[in-house]
């Protein structure tokens, strides 16, 4: 992948993610690493997480995504328990 490409490529993640009706997938980061994209951060849900990953494949094509997105642990209300 050519240096102009990958940047081409990196802009359009991180559109697709900062176009996000949902507000944890502004978040992620973005990364170049030798010829693939790293997306790191982190997300409320396991949902979210893929969530990033198809909104970026789709806007990517066939691109070496590596997800290193975290999910965090849900923050229990001590009432509720």
């Amino acid at each position: 992948m050519t240096e102009v490409a990958a940047k081409d490529i990196r802009s359009r993640a991180l559109a697709a993610l900062a176009s996000s009706a949902i507000f944890d997938l502004r978040a992620v980061r973005i990364e170049q690493h030798e010829g693939s994209l790293v997306m790191s951060g982190s997300v409320a849900r396991f949902y979210y997480k893929q969530l990033a990953q198809e909104l970026v494949l789709g806007v990517c094509g066939k691109v070496d995504l590596i997800n290193a997105i975290d999910v965090r642990e849900p923050i229990r209300c001590p009432a509720a328990q």
